[in-house]
Protein backbone atom coordinates (compact mmCIF):
# COMPACT_ATOMS: atom_id res chain seq x y z
CA UNK A 1 0.00 0.00 0.00
CA UNK A 2 1.31 3.43 -0.94
CA UNK A 3 0.37 6.89 0.21
CA UNK A 4 -0.03 9.65 -2.35
CA UNK A 5 2.13 11.95 -0.23
CA UNK A 6 5.88 11.87 -0.77
CA UNK A 7 9.05 13.64 -1.82
CA UNK A 8 12.05 12.57 -3.86
CA UNK A 9 15.15 14.27 -5.21
CA UNK A 10 17.72 13.12 -7.74
CA UNK A 11 20.96 14.86 -8.69
CA UNK A 12 23.36 14.04 -11.53
CA UNK A 13 26.49 15.94 -12.56
CA UNK A 14 28.64 15.01 -15.53
CA UNK A 15 31.03 16.78 -17.95
CA UNK A 16 30.12 20.27 -16.84
CA UNK A 17 26.39 19.69 -16.83
CA UNK A 18 24.50 19.62 -13.52
CA UNK A 19 20.83 18.65 -13.22
CA UNK A 20 18.50 18.09 -10.29
CA UNK A 21 14.96 16.71 -10.39
CA UNK A 22 12.58 17.13 -7.44
CA UNK A 23 9.22 15.35 -7.13
CA UNK A 24 6.67 16.50 -4.57
CA UNK A 25 3.40 14.55 -4.39
CA UNK A 26 0.13 15.16 -2.52
CA UNK A 27 -3.28 13.53 -2.75
CA UNK A 28 -5.52 14.02 -5.78
CA UNK A 29 -8.32 12.00 -7.32
CA UNK A 30 -6.38 11.43 -10.52
CA UNK A 31 -2.79 11.79 -11.75
CA UNK A 32 -2.13 15.52 -12.10
CA UNK A 33 1.37 16.74 -13.01
CA UNK A 34 2.77 20.27 -13.02
CA UNK A 35 6.27 21.26 -14.19
CA UNK A 36 8.84 23.92 -13.40
CA UNK A 37 11.56 23.54 -16.02
CA UNK A 38 14.14 26.12 -17.19
CA UNK A 39 13.28 27.60 -20.55
CA UNK A 40 16.41 26.36 -22.34
CA UNK A 41 15.53 22.73 -21.53
CA UNK A 42 11.75 22.97 -21.83
CA UNK A 43 11.87 19.90 -24.08
CA UNK A 44 12.38 17.81 -20.92
CA UNK A 45 8.74 18.24 -19.90
CA UNK A 46 7.52 15.78 -22.52
CA UNK A 47 10.15 13.19 -21.51
CA UNK A 48 9.45 13.48 -17.79
CA UNK A 49 5.69 13.41 -18.30
CA UNK A 50 6.00 10.17 -20.27
CA UNK A 51 8.12 8.63 -17.51
CA UNK A 52 5.58 9.57 -14.82
CA UNK A 53 2.63 8.29 -16.85
CA UNK A 54 4.42 4.99 -17.43
CA UNK A 55 5.50 4.57 -13.79
CA UNK A 56 3.76 3.57 -10.57
CA UNK A 57 2.41 7.06 -9.84
CA UNK A 58 -1.17 6.38 -10.82
CA UNK A 59 -2.80 9.00 -8.58
CA UNK A 60 -1.84 12.23 -6.89
CA UNK A 61 -0.79 15.76 -7.74
CA UNK A 62 2.94 15.77 -8.50
CA UNK A 63 5.05 18.92 -8.76
CA UNK A 64 8.16 18.34 -10.90
CA UNK A 65 10.93 20.91 -10.42
CA UNK A 66 14.06 20.76 -12.59
CA UNK A 67 17.20 22.78 -11.80
CA UNK A 68 19.90 22.87 -14.47
CA UNK A 69 23.32 24.46 -14.88
CA UNK A 70 25.75 24.16 -17.78
CA UNK A 71 29.32 25.18 -16.97
CA UNK A 72 30.89 24.01 -20.24
CA UNK A 73 32.86 26.50 -22.37
CA UNK A 74 30.44 25.99 -25.26
CA UNK A 75 27.37 26.72 -23.11
CA UNK A 76 27.17 30.29 -24.38
CA UNK A 77 27.41 32.03 -27.75
CA UNK A 78 29.50 35.23 -27.84
CA UNK A 79 28.93 37.62 -30.72
CA UNK A 80 30.42 41.03 -31.48
CA UNK A 81 28.80 43.46 -33.88
CA UNK A 82 31.98 44.48 -35.70
CA UNK A 83 30.26 47.05 -37.87
CA UNK A 84 28.76 48.79 -34.84
CA UNK A 85 32.06 48.61 -32.95
CA UNK A 86 33.96 50.09 -35.93
CA UNK A 87 31.48 52.93 -36.30
CA UNK A 88 31.67 53.69 -32.59
CA UNK A 89 35.49 53.63 -32.71
CA UNK A 90 35.57 56.16 -35.57
CA UNK A 91 33.17 58.55 -33.89
CA UNK A 92 34.81 58.36 -30.45
CA UNK A 93 38.29 58.81 -31.99
CA UNK A 94 37.09 61.90 -33.88
CA UNK A 95 35.59 63.29 -30.69
CA UNK A 96 38.77 62.54 -28.72
CA UNK A 97 40.95 64.33 -31.29
CA UNK A 98 38.69 67.37 -31.22
CA UNK A 99 38.86 67.53 -27.43
CA UNK A 100 42.53 66.63 -27.17
CA UNK A 101 41.82 63.48 -25.22
CA UNK A 102 43.04 59.92 -25.55
CA UNK A 103 40.74 57.63 -27.55
CA UNK A 104 38.79 54.99 -25.53
CA UNK A 105 40.15 51.48 -25.11
CA UNK A 106 38.61 48.41 -26.72
CA UNK A 107 36.86 47.46 -23.51
CA UNK A 108 35.43 50.95 -23.15
CA UNK A 109 34.29 50.88 -26.75
CA UNK A 110 32.52 47.56 -26.28
CA UNK A 111 30.82 48.84 -23.13
CA UNK A 112 29.80 52.10 -24.75
CA UNK A 113 28.51 50.54 -27.97
CA UNK A 114 26.84 47.43 -26.58
CA UNK A 115 28.35 45.54 -29.50
CA UNK A 116 29.03 42.45 -27.38
CA UNK A 117 26.18 39.96 -27.16
CA UNK A 118 26.13 36.81 -25.04
CA UNK A 119 23.38 34.22 -25.46
CA UNK A 120 22.85 30.66 -24.31
CA UNK A 121 23.78 28.01 -26.81
CA UNK A 122 21.27 25.37 -27.82
CA UNK A 123 21.47 22.40 -25.50
CA UNK A 124 22.24 18.90 -26.72
CA UNK A 125 18.77 17.45 -26.19
CA UNK A 126 19.91 13.83 -26.19
CA UNK A 127 22.60 14.30 -23.53
CA UNK A 128 20.37 16.47 -21.33
CA UNK A 129 17.51 13.94 -21.60
CA UNK A 130 19.83 11.12 -20.55
CA UNK A 131 21.00 13.08 -17.50
CA UNK A 132 17.42 14.03 -16.65
CA UNK A 133 16.28 10.41 -16.83
CA UNK A 134 19.03 9.36 -14.43
CA UNK A 135 18.11 12.13 -12.00
CA UNK A 136 14.42 11.32 -12.38
CA UNK A 137 15.03 7.64 -11.57
CA UNK A 138 16.79 8.59 -8.35
CA UNK A 139 14.01 11.04 -7.44
CA UNK A 140 11.21 8.64 -8.27
CA UNK A 141 12.79 5.80 -6.27
CA UNK A 142 13.05 8.13 -3.26
CA UNK A 143 9.46 9.27 -3.78
CA UNK A 144 8.16 5.68 -3.92
CA UNK A 145 10.13 4.72 -0.82
CA UNK A 146 8.61 7.59 1.13
CA UNK A 147 5.16 6.71 -0.21
CA UNK A 148 5.61 3.13 0.98
CA UNK A 149 6.63 4.30 4.46
CA UNK A 150 3.62 6.62 4.60
CA UNK A 151 1.44 3.80 3.30
CA UNK A 152 2.61 1.48 6.09
CA UNK A 153 1.64 4.08 8.70
CA UNK A 154 -1.75 4.59 7.03
CA UNK A 155 -2.29 0.83 6.91
CA UNK A 156 -1.86 0.57 10.67
CA UNK A 157 -4.35 3.40 11.29
CA UNK A 158 -6.84 2.03 8.77
CA UNK A 159 -6.67 -1.44 10.30
CA UNK A 160 -7.25 -0.09 13.79
CA UNK A 161 -10.16 2.14 12.80
CA UNK A 162 -11.76 -0.60 10.71
CA UNK A 163 -11.61 -2.97 13.70
CA UNK A 164 -13.40 -0.35 15.81
CA UNK A 165 -16.06 0.15 13.13
CA UNK A 166 -16.58 -3.61 12.87
CA UNK A 167 -16.92 -3.93 16.66
CA UNK A 168 -19.58 -1.21 16.76
CA UNK A 169 -21.40 -2.80 13.83
CA UNK A 170 -21.45 -6.08 15.78
CA UNK A 171 -22.94 -4.29 18.80
CA UNK A 172 -25.66 -2.81 16.60
CA UNK A 173 -26.37 -6.22 15.09
CA UNK A 174 -26.71 -7.79 18.53
CA UNK A 175 -28.90 -4.95 19.78
CA UNK A 176 -31.31 -4.88 16.81
CA UNK A 177 -33.39 -8.02 17.73
CA UNK A 178 -34.17 -6.52 21.14
CA UNK A 179 -35.82 -3.40 19.71
CA UNK A 180 -39.28 -4.96 18.89
CA UNK A 181 -39.62 -6.64 22.32
CA UNK A 182 -38.66 -3.42 24.07
CA UNK A 183 -41.19 -1.56 21.95
CA UNK A 184 -43.83 -4.06 23.04
CA UNK A 185 -42.94 -3.53 26.70
CA UNK A 186 -43.14 0.25 26.31
CA UNK A 187 -46.47 -0.04 24.51
CA UNK A 188 -47.99 -2.24 27.21
CA UNK A 189 -46.64 0.07 29.92
CA UNK A 190 -48.19 3.06 28.19
CA UNK A 191 -51.55 1.30 27.84
CA UNK A 192 -51.47 0.44 31.53
CA UNK A 193 -50.55 4.00 32.41
CA UNK A 194 -53.50 5.26 30.41
CA UNK A 195 -55.73 2.64 32.10
CA UNK A 196 -56.89 1.45 28.73
CA UNK A 197 -59.32 -1.45 29.08
CA UNK A 198 -60.16 -4.20 26.62
CA UNK A 199 -57.21 -3.88 24.26
CA UNK A 200 -56.99 -7.07 22.29
CA UNK A 201 -53.64 -8.90 22.45
CA UNK A 202 -53.89 -9.42 18.68
CA UNK A 203 -54.03 -5.67 18.16
CA UNK A 204 -50.95 -5.19 20.32
CA UNK A 205 -49.18 -7.92 18.35
CA UNK A 206 -50.04 -6.16 15.07
CA UNK A 207 -48.62 -2.87 16.33
CA UNK A 208 -45.45 -4.57 17.47
CA UNK A 209 -45.14 -6.37 14.11
CA UNK A 210 -45.54 -3.09 12.22
CA UNK A 211 -42.92 -1.42 14.40
CA UNK A 212 -40.57 -4.37 13.96
CA UNK A 213 -40.94 -4.17 10.20
CA UNK A 214 -40.21 -0.43 10.17
CA UNK A 215 -37.08 -0.74 12.29
CA UNK A 216 -35.74 -3.93 10.69
CA UNK A 217 -32.11 -3.40 9.69
CA UNK A 218 -31.15 -6.96 8.74
CA UNK A 219 -30.47 -6.12 5.08
CA UNK A 220 -28.51 -2.97 5.91
CA UNK A 221 -26.40 -4.85 8.47
CA UNK A 222 -25.71 -7.63 5.98
CA UNK A 223 -24.49 -5.14 3.36
CA UNK A 224 -22.48 -3.19 5.94
CA UNK A 225 -20.66 -6.34 7.05
CA UNK A 226 -19.99 -7.25 3.42
CA UNK A 227 -18.49 -3.81 2.76
CA UNK A 228 -16.30 -4.10 5.85
CA UNK A 229 -15.05 -7.50 4.66
CA UNK A 230 -14.23 -6.10 1.21
CA UNK A 231 -12.50 -3.10 2.76
CA UNK A 232 -10.32 -5.43 4.81
CA UNK A 233 -9.33 -7.23 1.60
CA UNK A 234 -8.22 -3.91 0.15
CA UNK A 235 -5.82 -3.54 3.08
CA UNK A 236 -4.05 -6.78 2.18
CA UNK A 237 -4.07 -6.40 -1.60
CA UNK A 238 -1.47 -4.48 -3.58
CA UNK A 239 -1.95 -2.10 -6.45
CA UNK A 240 -4.39 0.77 -6.70
CA UNK A 241 -6.97 0.31 -3.95
CA UNK A 242 -7.65 3.93 -2.99
CA UNK A 243 -10.63 4.44 -5.30
CA UNK A 244 -12.21 1.13 -4.30
CA UNK A 245 -11.77 1.98 -0.63
CA UNK A 246 -13.36 5.38 -1.20
CA UNK A 247 -16.34 3.77 -2.92
CA UNK A 248 -16.79 1.19 -0.15
CA UNK A 249 -16.75 3.91 2.49
CA UNK A 250 -19.47 5.78 0.61
CA UNK A 251 -21.59 2.63 0.65
CA UNK A 252 -20.86 2.06 4.35
CA UNK A 253 -22.00 5.58 5.14
CA UNK A 254 -25.17 5.03 3.17
CA UNK A 255 -26.00 1.85 5.10
CA UNK A 256 -25.17 3.44 8.45
CA UNK A 257 -27.39 6.44 7.69
CA UNK A 258 -30.26 4.10 6.83
CA UNK A 259 -29.70 2.12 10.03
CA UNK A 260 -29.78 5.33 12.06
CA UNK A 261 -33.04 6.46 10.48
CA UNK A 262 -34.79 3.08 10.84
CA UNK A 263 -33.65 1.78 14.22
CA UNK A 264 -35.86 3.49 16.81
CA UNK A 265 -33.48 2.83 19.66
CA UNK A 266 -31.35 5.30 21.60
CA UNK A 267 -28.47 2.83 22.05
CA UNK A 268 -28.30 2.08 18.33
CA UNK A 269 -28.50 5.81 17.59
CA UNK A 270 -25.49 6.41 19.82
CA UNK A 271 -23.55 3.63 18.11
CA UNK A 272 -24.47 5.05 14.71
CA UNK A 273 -22.93 8.41 15.67
CA UNK A 274 -19.77 6.63 16.82
CA UNK A 275 -19.39 4.53 13.70
CA UNK A 276 -20.00 7.55 11.46
CA UNK A 277 -17.11 9.37 13.18
CA UNK A 278 -14.86 6.37 12.57
CA UNK A 279 -15.94 6.10 8.93
CA UNK A 280 -15.06 9.77 8.46
CA UNK A 281 -11.57 9.05 9.78
CA UNK A 282 -11.29 6.14 7.38
CA UNK A 283 -12.45 8.30 4.50
CA UNK A 284 -9.82 10.96 5.22
CA UNK A 285 -7.12 8.31 5.39
CA UNK A 286 -8.30 6.44 2.29
CA UNK A 287 -8.24 9.63 0.22
CA UNK A 288 -4.45 9.61 0.55
CA UNK A 289 -4.05 6.03 -0.70
CA UNK A 290 -2.90 5.39 -4.26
Amino acid sequence: MQSMTGYGRGHVSREGRDIQVELKAVNHRFLDISFRVPKQIAFLEETLRALLNAGEARRGHIDVTVTYANGRPDAANVQIDHALLSRCAQETRRAAEALGLAPPSLGELIQLSGALGVSQADEDAQIVCELAQEAYTLAFDALCEMRRREGSALLADLTQNLAQAEAIAQEIDERAPMVPSQYRERLLARLTEWETQGVEPQRVAQEVALAADKCAIDEEMSRLKSHITQFRLCLTEGGEVGRRMDFLLQEMNREVNTIGSKAADVHIAQRVVEIKCILEKLREQAQNIV
